[in-house]
Order: structure tokens, then C-alpha cells, then sequence
């Protein structure tokens, strides 16, 4: 149950005297008032317009022109195609950018608003559409929106605080845009380097997902998930489930996921989602087990709206009904593919285009008995219950007037913020870092000038593509180094560039011999590598080595003698064990967004001390990707006799690690007690000091390892808790975690959670402690 932070008078007296709180009882009497209110749309419906509620389209097919992906006309509603697709269609939402290009809130102000218009004059009823967009990062599709570090830079903060605040301010402005319904957060684990998605996540730990997952949601949805204040939104959980988890590393390509890891690692997150109580959820375009997600009635009614007690809206990726019969061969045709996905238990259908189809074959399928009317009543009930909630019947469009900070410097402050606590300092060679500012440097790389690169897709447009035309005014690593030192002190040559226009993988040598000879006349070297923006099926790879030319540039730079500096701008760890040994410092930058250069310069020199952490584990090898969660057998030290092998744990870099400009000193481990019951819970604590002489900030992990465990091999170790916390030169804090025995339990191989008596053994830093659990 969520906290309340509104004090009410006497309201507050009476209903704590009742054990809720006041807003949790005015959350519960607004429920009531939905529910009521459902039941009196509900019974005015015909079937048509309830299959219509269950339909969702992409703005491309109301929008005038034929080709709307690739046109650059301004957008423009042709009326004909949305009054059809209301009024004989009674469609209930809509999608998407057309174009694929952001618009100025004034703009979509103007595009939701003649939607919801002709949908108010052109429909019996006059239920509102719900609007919905991919605002992952701060509002993507809105010109001069504030853009923040991408998931996994957000989950490198380790800052709860930071995140809540990020999505609090996407919610302010994707409201400011007239957009209530957001396309976030990814809860899927990016326990995958090969997968052109990792960065969308929080990284590989469970928790990790689980913590900073809630955090969004409640800066997205309020305290309480009141959806309906004009500042918040409706936010989604999305890919429910196991989505990341290709067993090819490609996107949307089968996994093989048992019940017991299923439970014990991918669902956690989606479960503490659920509980925070986010309205809607997305579903997995992949396939698990055989099973098509979109298919699957276990994992969406049985698991997700049973088990799991979700009772919000259920909606499809991009065409994943259709994809049931034309990619996945599980249905003989489109109107086959419809019934199994709706009897799963899908509520809404990203159709997008070909919505006709999906419409007729649904009516068509109730008529016949081969979906049930309760099917579609309890769908229906989902999507109406979270446009009620928004307020949509009221308000069915926010404006822009109405949201003044709209891409305010405050707002940009807590870009910066979060970039600058996002950067990891993975390398400190005889502490080169910082950089003293006069000195003279070269800045080189394919990613030393791009505001594409800074921010990854989904900004401005799908693939990143677009960013140019809109981050103009803000600053690449190039600029922000100039504006740091002077640009008389930097010099600047590619080296090597992604090719204009091309695919997100390919590059030529742009100055390559002049970048080597440049780098002989400076002090420094500041090598600016990684990937160029992708997502999605575009930005599969084969390779998981970083290029061969950006490969080729690190090891000729570093034979000039000139120390180099690597700066990592990407979205997923590309191996660089084959020059990593000569970099004398190595940042990860990640997607750091708008203010990404500015924090990295300051970190470079000096202005702010690095506190990120890595959310996941760097490999070192192609063949070598095992995550920080594994079993006991890929540490094995060499056997005895004549079956000699050994099973070697390597990586570049491990979960968690990330260097500071500081020293810390851990201290004084205790646990409260040495034995605790199957309920019991345990306090630990832990003395930290700021052994070095500038102040810096902390990031304290608590880890459990088993001992043993009966029925399934336990995990060297798992992350328990965490906490940031800023430490003065030669302070001292004490912090307390509590963790309950229930927290240690794992899933058996039928997907049972156990908690099972034995020894653990508790670890922060290099302390240990062990306790026992009894019976």
C-alpha cells in the first residue's frame, strides 16, 4: 500500500482511526465512482462500439498523405479518414507520431484536440480516445521537451530520487503536448549485451528493475496513481514478459524460459509494478517456450490479471495480433490470429493500419460464439476504468498554457543532474582523471560531435535519426570540452563518422591518418567511441566487438604515446578487450541525453566527481556473457586428475563497478541477530567514510549469497538493497538496511517460492557476515 504525503485535518484522523490513510480513501471512493460509471457506459454500448473501444490505430491512416513515415509535409488531419474511423469504426485510441518526427506542443495540442472534436461530434456516446507515445526519455516526440539519460544511464545513477523526478517532469510535459498515455517504463532485465534493446532497461538485477521501476511509475502516475491530475499520466509496463531474454540475442526472436527463473528473475519487477498499481501494461512481441506471448493465456489471464491481480489495460506491441498468423504460423489466418490473442487476454490491439480487419473479424467472432461477450465486457471495462481515471470525459486534452515550466531551465537542471550521476569512471590509471585545465587535448571519435549519439533512439524520432534538426542549441562532448577549456586548447578530428544516412552500423575513416599525427602535438587524448542510435529490429548486431574501425583508430592512437582517455557513448557494452589494456582512463557515458556532453566534460575536468555504477556486467569476450547472476559452476577452479578444466569468470567490468575521485572506507558490518525464522527479518548496518580528500558520493550495496539450497543450485550473490548517499573528506555515516528472511526465497523447478532454513552469508563491499534462517 502507498503512502500518502496529503495531510487532510480531521480527514486524516478518521481515516487513520480505520487504518488507511485519507487519500487512499478517497483513492478507493474515486475507484467506486469509475466502476459505477463503466457499468452505465457499458449497458448504452452495442458490440460494435465496444470492439471499436479495443482498437487502436496509428495516426498515419487519419493523417493526409500517402506515405506519411517518410513525408516531411507539416501534418496535417484529413477529416473524411478520422470521422470513418470514429464514427463507423468507433475506435478508441490512437497512436504514434506521423511522420516520425516530433512535434511542438502547440501542434499536438491542435492534432488531439480536432481528433477528440470530431470524435465528440461524430459518436453516438462520445467516449474519448486515448492517446498514446513512446515518451521514454522525457517527452521523445515533442520539440524542445527535456531529454534525459536513457534507462540504463538512469538505472547507473542508482538515484531513486533522480529517476522519480525525470518522470515526474516527462509526465509534466507529455501532458504539455496534450499526450495522457505513456509508453513506459521497461521493466524487461537487460541480462543481454548482444540485444538492441539493453538500454531501454534498468539492467540486469531483478531488484535494481524492481526499485527504480516503481520510482517511474510514481513520478508518471502520482503517489496514489491519481492519473486524472493534469501533471500525471498513465503509465505502461512493458514487455511483459521475458522480453530480452532471445536466446539468439536478436530482437523479437524465440526465448526458452523455465517456470522457475521466469518467476524468480524476469516477473519480480512486473509484480512490484503491479502493486504500485500502474494502469496499463504492454505484452512481450516475442515467443516463450513456443508460445507466442500475444497466445499466451497463462502468463496474460492465468499469471498477469489472475494471479497477479492486474486490473488495468492490456495492450498489444505494433501489430503483434496480425503477427500471430504472418510471422508465427500459430494462426491459419487474421481472423484466427484475433480470437486467440483476445481469448488470451489481450484488451486493446496496436493494429495499427489495417484496423478494418481487426474490427469486422472481432464482431464477427462474438457473433459466432468464438469470443465470449464477457471477454469483451471485462476488455471494455479496462479501457474505459483508465480513460475515466484521466479524466478524459472531462478533459479530453490538456494545454499547453497550462504547463509554464515547460522546458525550463529547472527542468534541464535535473537533466544534467541525473547525466552527471549517471557517468561511470570505469578506469583510473594513476588517477589521470581529472584533467588539469590548461592543458591541450584531442578530441577524436565517431561520437565526439553528435547530439544523435548522446541520446540514442526514441528522441525526436524512432531511430534518433532526427535529433540534429532539434538539439542544435545543446552541446556534443566537442562543444562541452571547448566551452570547458577553451577552444584553443582543443583540437578536433573524426578519425572515423558513421555514414550519413546509413544504417546505425556503418562507418568510414573520415581524417583517419591526421587524427594519429594530431594526437602526437597534445597533452591528451579524448577518444569519443561506441554505437550510433538504434533500436528495435534496425539495431541487431552481429558483432559484438566494437568496430573495426573505431577499434583500429583506439590502437593507433595509443602507439603515438599520448595518453588516451576513452569515453564510451553507447547502448550496450561493445567489447574492447583488444585495446582496453593501453587506455589509461575509460568513462561509460551510456545515452546521457540533451546535457550528456556538459556532465561529461565536468567530470573530465574536474567540476563534478563520478558516481555512476555499472547496471550490468561488461563482457570481456564474444563467448564469455554471463551476467553477474549466475551459478557456482562458471567459477570453477581447475579439477583434480585426468578431466582438468576450469570454468573461468572474467568480465571487462563487473555489476556495480564504477570509480569515484574519492576514497571510501567500509567498516563496522553488524547484523542485529545471527538466527531469524522463515518470517523473521534482520537489520544490517555498516559504517562508511569519505577516506580521501574531496567530497563524493557513494552508492552502498548490500548482496545475499546461499549457502546451499536443496532444490535449485543458488546464485553466487544477489543484490538485496542499495543506497546513495554523499560523503564530506573525512565524514562517516551509518547505513541501515532491513531485509527479511522471505526476501532470500527462491523459486523450486515448479515455480514455487521457498524459503528455505540454512546459512547466508551478507555482503557490502569487502565485509562479510553470515546468519542462519531456522525453521
Amino acid at each position: 500500500m502507498k503512502k500518502s504525503s496529503i495531510a487532510m485535518g480531521l480527514g486524516v484522523l478518521l481515516a487513520t482511526s480505520c487504518g488507511i490513510s485519507a487519500q487512499e480513501k478517497i483513492v478507493s471512493m474515486k475507484k467506486d465512482e469509475i466502476s459505477t460509471r463503466v457499468d452505465e457506459i457499458l449497458a448504452k454500448m452495442t458490440l460494435e462500439e465496444k470492439v471499436g473501444q479495443m482498437t487502436q490505430v496509428t495516426l498515419d491512416v487519419i493523417a493526409k498523405g500517402k506515405d506519411r513515415m517518410s513525408s516531411y509535409e507539416p501534418l496535417s488531419l484529413d477529416r473524411d479518414l478520422v470521422k470513418r474511423a470514429v464514427s463507423q469504426y468507433h475506435i478508441g485510441s490512437v497512436l504514434n507520431a506521423a511522420n516520425n518526427r516530433a512535434l511542438p506542443k502547440e501542434k499536438w495540442y491542435e492534432v488531439v484536440k480536432e481528433i477528440q472534436d470530431i470524435n465528440k461530434e461524430e459518436t453516438r456516446l462520445g467516449i474519448p480516445i486515448i492517446y498514446g507515445l513512446d515518451m521514454i526519455h522525457g517527452a521523445t516526440y515533442t520539440a524542445g521537451a527535456t531529454m534525459f539519460p536513457q534507462q540504463i544511464g538512469q538505472a547507473a545513477s542508482r538515484n531513486p530520487e533522480l529517476v522519480r523526478r525525470a518522470a515526474e517532469i516527462t509526465a509534466y510535459e507529455t501532458r504539455a503536448s496534450g499526450i495522457p498515455w505513456n509508453f513506459s517504463p521497461v521493466l524487461d532485465l537487460g541480462m543481454d549485451p548482444r540485444f538492441s534493446r539493453q538500454w531501454e532497461s534498468f539492467g540486469e538485477d531483478p531488484y535494481l528493475t524492481s526499485v527504480l521501476g516503481v520510482e517511474m511509475i510514481n513520478g508518471y502516475e502520482g503517489e496514489n496513481n491519481d492519473i486524472g491530475d493534469p501533471e500525471h499520466i498513465a503509465s505502461t509496463l512493458k514487455h511483459f514478459l521475458g522480453y530480452h531474454a532471445v536466446t539468439s540475442g536478436k530482437d523479437r526472436t524465440p526465448s526458452y524460459i523455465p517456470e522457475a527463473p521466469l518467476r524468480e528473475y524476469h516477473l519480480p519487477p512486473f509484480k512490484a509494478a503491479v502493486d504500485a498499481g500502474a494502469h496499463t501494461i504492454m505484452i512481450n512481441s516475442g515467443i516463450i517456450n513456443g508460445i507466442p506471448v500475444h497466445a499466451n493465456y497463462d502468463l496474460l489471464t492465468s499469471l498477469l490479471k489472475e494471479e497477479l491481480g492486474f486490473e488495468g489495460l492490456v495492450v498489444t506491441d505494433w501489430v503483434d495480433i496480425e503477427n500471430l498468423h504472418r510471422r508465427d504460423r500459430v494462426a491459419s489466418s487474421h481472423r484466427e490470429a484475433v480470437k486467440m490473442a483476445i481469448n488470451a487476454g489481450i484488451d486493446m490491439s496496436m493494429v495499427p493500419y489495417k484496423y478494418e480487419r481487426f474490427f469486422d473479424n472481432l464482431v464477427d467472432l462474438v457473433k459466432a460464439g468464438e469470443v465470449k461477450q464477457s471477454r469483451i465486457d471485462d476488455a471494455v471495462r479496462r479501457i474505459l476504468k483508465v480513460k475515466l481515471a484521466l479524466n478524459l470525459f472531462e478533459t479530453p486534452v490538456t494545454h499547453y498554457s497550462n504547463y509554464p515550466k515547460f522546458g525550463s531551465k529547472e527542468f534541464e537542471q535535473a537533466s544534467y543532474d541525473m547525466a552527471a550521476e549517471s557517468i561511470t569512471l570505469l578506469k583510473n590509471e594513476n588517477n589521470i582523471l581529472p584533467l588539469e585545465k590548461n592543458v591541450k587535448v584531442l578530441v577524436t571519435g565517431p561520437n565526439a560531435n553528435s547530439m544523435r549519439t548522446l541520446n540514442g533512439a526514441w528522441t525526436y524520432s524512432w531511430q534518433g535519426e532526427k535529433t540534429p534538426e532539434f538539439a542544435e542549441s545543446y552541446n556534443t562532448i566537442l562543444e562541452a570540452i571547448q566551452n570547458e577549456i577553451g577552444e584553443e586548447n582543443v583540437t578536433y578530428v573524426p578519425g572515423v563518422a558513421y555514414v550519413d544516412g546509413g544504417k546505425y552500423y556503418e562507418e568510414e575513416k573520415l581524417d583517419f591518418e591526421k587524427a594519429v599525427s594530431e594526437a602526437k602535438k597534445v597533452d591528451y587524448v579524448i577518444l569519443a567511441l561506441g554505437e550510433n542510435s538504434y533500436t528495435e529490429k534496425p539495431g541487431d548486431l552481429n558483432d559484438l566487438y566494437l568496430s573495426d574501425h573505431q577499434t583500429e583508430l583506439a590502437i593507433e592512437l595509443t602507439k603515438t604515446g599520448t595518453p588516451v582517455i576513452l569515453v564510451l557513448n553507447e547502448g550496450r557494452p561493445r567489447i574492447i578487450s583488444k585495446f582496453e589494456n593501453e587506455m589509461k582512463g575509460i568513462l561509460q557515458a551510456y545515452l546521457p541525453g540533451n546535457f550528456g556532453g556538459d556532465a561529461l566534460a565536468d567530470i573530465i575536468f574536474g567540476d563534478v566527481n563520478p558516481s555512476g555504477k555499472l547496471p550490468y556486467t561488461y563482457p570481456r569476450y564474444p563467448n564469455d556473457l554471463v551476467p553477474y547472476i549466475h551459478k557456482p559452476s562458471e567459477e570453477q577452479e581447475k579439477a583434480e586428475g585426468v578431466y582438468d578444466y576450469e570454468s573461468h569468470y572474467n568480465p571487462q567490468f563487473l555489476f556495480g563497478d564504477g570509480l569515484s575521485y574519492t576514497t571510501f572506507g567500509y567498516s563496522d558490518l553488524e547484523l542485529d541477530k545471527k538466527t531469524i525464522g522463515t518470517d523473521g527479518n534482520i537489520s544490517v548496518k555498516v559504517k562508511v567514510t569519505n577516506t580521501g580528500k574531496r567530497a563524493g558520493k557513494e552508492v552502498v550495496e548490500l548482496y545475499s549469497s546461499d549457502l546451499y539450497a536443496s532444490q535449485m543450485t543458488p546464485d553466487v550473490k544477489r543484490l538485496r538493497r542499495f543506497e546513495k548517499i554523499s560523503l564530506e573528506p573525512g565524514e562517516t555515516k551509518t547505513v541501515t538496511f532491513q531485509l527479511g528472511a522471505k526476501d532470500l526465497a527462491y523459486f523450486t523447478p515448479k515455480g514455487e517460492s521457498l524459503v528455505e532454513p540454512g546459512e547466508f552469508t551478507l555482503m557490502i563491499e569487502n565485509l562479510k557476515e553470515t546468519f542462519t534462517i531456522t525453521e
